[in-house]
Parts: C-alpha cells; structure tokens; sequence
C-alpha cells in the first residue's frame, strides 16, 4: 500500500512537471528588457525562443519571428534541442508510468511493472535534466551579457519562462527517482518469507492432523500387566 501511494505521488509530480516544462516553449517572456539605468521606458523588449516583440507603452505588440533557424545563436538553436527533447520524454515517460504503476492493470506481473517504472522514473530524471539545462543555457547568457561592462546592447533580465522550467524540470527530477526508489522497494524479500512461513504453518497442520486421525484409528493400547496364573 505504501509502494502503490508513492508511485501515485510521484506520478503526480512527474505529470505537473511535464505540464509545466511544455507549457515553457509557448510562453513569450523568456527574457525582458532591463530598465536599469533607465530614466524614461518608452518601450518593453521581451523574446522567447521563436520570436522577438517590442511592446510600447500603448501596450501594442510588435513581433518578429526569427528569419532562419541557421542564422541564430547557438545557446537558443541548443535550447529549442533541449526543450523539445524534454517534452518528448515526458510523453514517453507518462506511458511508462501508467504502465507500470501498481494500480494498473497492465504491464504483466509485479517485477516487470516495477521495472517498467524504473525505466519511466530514468525518462523522467533525463526529461527535467533537459529542461534544467535548457533554461540554465538561456539564464547563463542572460546573466552574462547583463553583467558584462562592455556590452553596450540592450540588456534583459530572466523572464517568467525560466522560473516555470526550472520547477517543472525540478518536480520531474524528483518524481523520476520516487519512480526508481518504488523498483528498489518492490524487490525486497517480506513476501517471499510470507509465502515460507504459510507454507511451514501448512506442513505443521497437516502432519498435526495426520497425527490426530492416526491416534483415532489406532489408538494407543495400554500396556499390559500379566499375571503369572493367565493360561491357567
């Protein structure tokens, strides 16, 4: 019971950092413009992984789209990679999972389920190490160019989008190795000495009552005292 509550748990964990990790690549603000040492913001730059906007202070959005994969940086050409391949084991994941969970009714026996979900808890630690490394890659270059004296562009601070990956990457890391530890759980030995144990109490019974209807067949004969004048 305690196995099957925590491969629920962490089912859970893994399916909401999933969520949080997909919903990462549509969200705009992956970096904002930074008004330090701005005296008057006339204008909001902000830019995710496929498009760059300028927002004025109307509030009207003006978005460019990149012009060509080959022609960007390649922290952002990485961090597509890595998002993407995140989102991709997070749906292979999931199948694992509800496969090999306890409270399914399929993946074949106890130990094939539980290393069915060892493998769905290693897809989920790999599924949040990319993403993790993914928004690291794009914070990394934020935080450099802003604190670098000689870049004299327009500098930007971490958008809301880094923040959502990095704890939805967080809850898939810590829901995959709840998955990996349930393996390590279901492989120790109580029922094997539960099955002993029925086993000797079976024995134990059945030998007492072969005892019992060997005593009432053939009951025990009082011994026997003769005395010297019987044949006479």
């Amino acid at each position: 019971m305690a196995s099957s509550s925590a491969e629920l748990i962490a089912f859970l964990l893994v399916i909401s950092g999933w969520v949080l990790v997909s919903s990462t690549l549509p969200t705009d603000y992956w970096k904002v413009s930074s008004i330090d040492g701005t005296v008057i913001t006339t204008a909001t730059f902000w830019s995710n992984l496929w498009k760059t906007c300028v927002t004025d202070s109307t509030g009207v959005s003006n978005c460019k789209d990149f012009p060509s994969m080959l022609a960007l940086d390649g922290y952002i050409q990485a961090c597509r990679g890595l998002m993407i391949a995140a989102v991709c084991l997070g749906f292979f994941g999931s199948i694992c999972a509800l496969v090999g969970m306890k409270c399914t009714k399929v993946g074949g026996s106890d130990q094939t389920k539980a290393k069915i979900a060892c493998l769905a808890g290693l897809i989920f630690i790999l599924c949040g190490l990319s993403a993790m490394t993914g928004c690291s890659l794009y914070a990394n270059r934020i935080t450099s160019e802003f604190f670098d004296p000689t870049f004299i562009a327009q500098k930007y601070e971490l958008g809301a989008a880094l923040f959502i990956g990095w704890a939805g990457s967080s809850l898939c890391i810590i829901g995959g190795s709840i998955f990996c530890f349930s393996m390590a759980e279901n492989n120790k030995t109580p029922r094997m000495g539960y099955v002993y144990n029925t086993a000797a109490s079976a024995v134990s019974t059945r030998t007492k009552a072969y005892k019992d209807s060997t005593d009432f067949i053939t009951p025990k004969a009082s011994p026997k005292h003769f005395d010297k004048n019987v044949y006479v």
